[in-house]
C-alpha cells in the first residue's frame, strides 16, 4: 500500500475527475480520479480551489466509497 508521502507526491495535474451524484449536481458533488495503480484523488466540485484528498483503493473501500458510482473501475 502507498503511504501518504507517496500518494501526495503523485502529479495529478492531468487527472480526469468524475462526479457521483444521487441527483442533479446543483450544490456541488464529490469528484474522484484515479491517479495511479492504487491511488485516488477525492475532490469537491463546489470547492475547486481546495486540494483533493488522496487515498489508496483499500482506504476508499473502508470508507465505503465505490469508484463504480463515479463510472470508474478498480
Amino acid at each position: 500500500m502507498l503511504d501518504g508521502n507517496k500518494l501526495y507526491g503523485l502529479d495529478i495535474s492531468g487527472a480526469s475527475f468524475a462526479k457521483a451524484c444521487g441527483g442533479p449536481c446543483t450544490e456541488g458533488c464529490v469528484t474522484l480520479a484515479r491517479i495511479g495503480d492504487d491511488a485516488w484523488a477525492l475532490g469537491d466540485s463546489k470547492r475547486p480551489d481546495v486540494a483533493p484528498l488522496r487515498f489508496t483503493t483499500e482506504e476508499l473501500a473502508v470508507a465505503g466509497i465505490d469508484p463504480a458510482r463515479f463510472g470508474l473501475s478498480v
